[in-house]
């Protein structure tokens, strides 16, 4: 029986931290959409970009890049941040964008 586990159990170790990291790099990419999102929402309600930045930077994590531009009409922000774990050191990027069409003022 202890030969069998000492064979099995670096196979599940692996796959364990497969698993842990996929679910990681799947959560770095929800963060990174949602607060793309709400920098959008910001946008719309008629927030400075500063302000729209920061809102997508606190859901998003502070090492996450913010871009806020504004094209044909809408406000476009875009939100990436680099992959947390084993998957830092492979360059990999979490990448979303959401854009929206400005509420009128007064």
């Amino acid at each position: 029986m202890t030969a069998e586990l000492a064979l099995v159990l670096p196979g599940v170790v692996l796959l364990l931290v497969a698993l842990l990291t996929a679910a990681s790099a799947a959560l770095t990419q929800v963060r990174v959409a949602d607060a793309a999102r709400a920098g959008a929402r910001a946008a719309a309600l008629g927030e400075s970009h500063g302000e729209v930045a920061g809102v997508a930077r606190e859901l998003a994590g502070d090492d996450a890049a913010v871009l806020v531009s504004e094209a044909g009409g809408y406000v476009v922000v875009e939100v990436s941040r680099d992959l947390a774990g084993p998957l830092r050191g492979a360059g990999l990027t979490a990448r979303s964008s959401a854009r929206a069409l400005p509420e009128p003022g007064e």
